[in-house]
């Protein structure tokens, strides 16, 4: 039997490409998604044999469900993504308890029971986790402080997990992305050139991430030459993070 991926959040963006990644690579691949819709449209890119979920992360029952199915038809996970989220750009005085509470749900409950309802379909040696999370989760960004909290929690969920599940072989890590080219996400942080060109000069190598860069990332980490890689966040940001939140300030009110 081959390998079997399961990507949470994979029938778009980020997640999609990384879903199409362990597709060439002769894997077998589940995706789930909210919308039955999306769950079509990449299953049409995946290739025969792939399988689709339509479920929304925030039902722990329903994730659950989708992954049983997944591995009673692929077999055991051996490598699980944990990509769904939720964005938008707010100030905290402006933002309903309901914004900042629907983030953290899909975001970080959601992480929580992607993970926890693969728990019994992946605990073996070699298994590994990786969660998609953000440079937010570290540095302040202006308008995003539900999308903080929520990468926090799972950076946190990813190292509480990886000593726990590190017993029995799982590996549990983090990909945190600095800005993508093409992505929603970035759309509505950068949405002028002006904020594209604030956003580029913030970023030490000068350009956004390829969707590939994060590709790559996240198969390392599900790959043998990791295989003593537990419990990071790998920040995948061209080191936009070492200019600190004083450079993302500046590139979110960029006229």
């Amino acid at each position: 039997m081959t390998d079997h991926a399961f990507v949470a959040g994979g029938t778009s963006g980020i997640n999609l490409a990384i879903a199409r990644a362990y597709a060439e690579r002769g894997w077998s691949v589940s995706v789930l998604s909210r919308s039955q819709d999306k769950v079509d449209a990449a299953l049409a890119t995946l290739g025969e044999g792939a399988l689709g979920y339509a479920a929304d992360v925030r039902d722990a029952e329903a994730v659950a469900a989708a992954i049983a199915s997944a591995a009673e038809q692929h077999g055991p996970i051996d490598a699980l993504v944990s990509g769904a989220a939720g964005n938008f750009v707010s100030p905290a005085a402006d933002l309903s308890p309901n914004g900042f509470r629907t983030v953290v749900e899909i975001d970080l409950l959601g992480t929580f029971n992607v993970m926890r309802g693969a728990w019994d379909h992946l605990r073996k040696p070699g298994a590994s986790i990786v969660n998609i999370s953000a440079a937010q989760s570290w540095l302040p960004v202006p308008g995003q402080i539900h999308v903080g909290a929520a990468k926090a929690g799972i950076d946190q969920v990813t190292r509480t997990l990886a000593m726990e599940w590190g017993p029995e072989g799982v590996r549990v890590n983090s990909v945190a992305p600095g800005p993508v080219e093409g992505t929603e996400g970035m759309r509505r942080l950068a949405p002028t050139q002006a904020a594209v060109d604030a956003w580029t000069e913030a970023v030490p190598l000068r350009r956004f991430a390829t969707t590939d860069d994060v590709v790559n990332a996240v198969t390392w980490l599900t790959s043998p030459e990791s295989a003593y890689v537990t419990g990071v966040v790998l920040s995948v940001d061209g080191g936009l993070a070492l200019g600190g939140s004083g450079m993302i300030h500046r590139a979110m009110h960029a006229e």
